[in-house]
C-alpha cells in the first residue's frame, strides 16, 4: 500500500487506473479496491482526486507565474474547469482566489519581517551537505543552499495524523525503541519525511515517516518498511531552534523563498535531515537539522 501511495504521487499527471495500481500492490483489482478503502478510510478515486487538488494548491502558491491551466494539467486534470470545480469543492474558493490569498500572506510577511504560521502546524523531529549559497532571497538571515544529493536507502516507520507534538511523541515512543532493537544508533543518518502540507491536507490524513539510513541488504522488521530517498537537486535551509520554530522555517522556505527562487517543487518528498552523529542534546527543547526541499527549474 505504501508503494501504491508513492506511485500515485509520482504519476498524478497520468492516468491512474484501478488495474495498474492493483498490480503495484500485487493484489487483484477486486481485493485491492476493498483493501484500499479499508486501509485509507476513503475510496481510491476520492484519494486520487484529493491528492491532485492538494498538490495543485501547493503549486499555485509556490509557482505564482505559472498559469492555472498549466497547473491543472500538471496534476492530472483534463481542463481548467474540472480543476476549478474540484478545487472549489475542496477549499471553498477558486484556484485564482487561493493564489491571491497566498500572495497576500507573503506580502504581509515581507512587510512585517515575520513568517506567518497561522495556516501551518509545526513539523518536528527529524536531520546534509552544503553547496554554493543562493543569493536569491531578500532575508539575510535565511541562508538557502543548493545541493546535489545521492539516493539513500532508508528503513522507516509511518505516522498518520497531525504533525507537531504527535510527531515528537512518535519519534520518542515508537522510533527510538525500534531503532535500539535494530542497532540503528547515532552512526546512522536520520530523516523525517513530510509527505503532506499540513496547511492544505487535513491533519488526520497527513503522512510522516521517521527514517534511518540503512544498507541495501537491511531487513526491515517491527512494522518498518524500506524505500529509497531519491537523489537530485535540493534546496537546503539549516535550522537550529525549537519544535515550535521549525514550522515557521518550513513556511519561510516554501511560501517565501521558493516562489521568488526561480525553482519549483517536483514530485520527490520534502524532508528534514540529521547526519550521522547529530546532537539533539543542546539547550532544552532545541535541535538542529537541515530542511530539504526537492527543486527543479521552472
Amino acid at each position: 500500500m505504501h508503494r501504491v501511495l508513492a506511485h500515485i504521487d509520482e504519476h498524478l499527471d497520468q492516468s491512474l487506473d484501478l488495474d495498474t495500481l492493483a498490480s503495484v500492490a500485487c493484489f487483484s483489482s477486486f481485493h485491492f479496491h476493498r483493501l484500499f478503502s479499508a486501509w485509507m478510510g476513503e475510496r481510491l478515486g476520492e484519494y486520487i482526486r484529493r491528492r491532485r487538488v492538494e498538490l495543485g494548491a501547493m503549486r499555485l502558491a509556490a509557482q505564482p507565474q505559472v498559469k492555472v491551466l498549466n497547473i491543472a494539467l500538471s496534476v492530472g486534470f483534463g481542463s481548467g474547469e474540472a480543476f476549478t470545480r474540484a478545487f472549489r469543492n475542496r477549499f471553498g474558493c477558486s484556484p485564482s482566489d487561493w493564489r491571491a490569498e497566498q500572495a497576500s500572506l507573503r506580502s504581509a510577511n515581507s512587510n512585517s519581517g515575520q513568517v506567518n504560521s497561522n495556516r501551518s502546524q509545526a513539523r518536528q523531529m527529524a536531520f546534509g551537505e552544503h553547496g554554493d549559497s543562493l543569493k536569491r532571497n531578500k532575508d539575510a538571515n535565511m541562508q538557502v543552499t543548493l545541493i546535489d544529493r545521492k539516493p539513500a536507502c532508508i528503513a522507516y516507520l509511518r505516522h498518520l495524523g497531525p504533525y507537531g507534538e504527535p510527531i515528537a511523541r512518535f519519534w520518542l515512543e515508537t522510533y527510538v525503541p525500534w531503532a535500539i532493537m535494530n542497532r540503528l544508533g547515532e552512526d546512522h543518518a536520520r530523516y523525517g519525511i513530510s509527505h503532506d502540507d499540513p496547511s492544505i491536507t487535513a491533519p488526520e490524513k497527513c503522512r510522516y515517516d521517521a527514517c534511518a539510513e540503512v544498507d541495501v541488504d537491511f531487513v526491515a522488521t517491527g512494522g518498518a518498511n524500506k524505500t529509497t530517498v531519491p537523489g537530485g537537486k535540493y534546496a537546503v535551509l539549516k535550522f537550529k531552534g525549537t519544535a515550535e520554530q521549525v514550522g515557521e522555517a518550513w513556511s519561510a522556505l516554501l511560501r517565501d523563498w521558493l516562489p521568488a527562487s526561480g525553482f519549483q517543487l517536483d514530485d520527490r518528498p520534502c524532508f528534514e535531515y540529521y547526519p550521522k552523529g547529530a546532537d539533539c542534546n543542546g539547550k532544552p527543547g532545541e535541535f538542529e537539522c537541515e530542511i530539504c526541499i526537492p527543486v527543479a527549474p521552472l
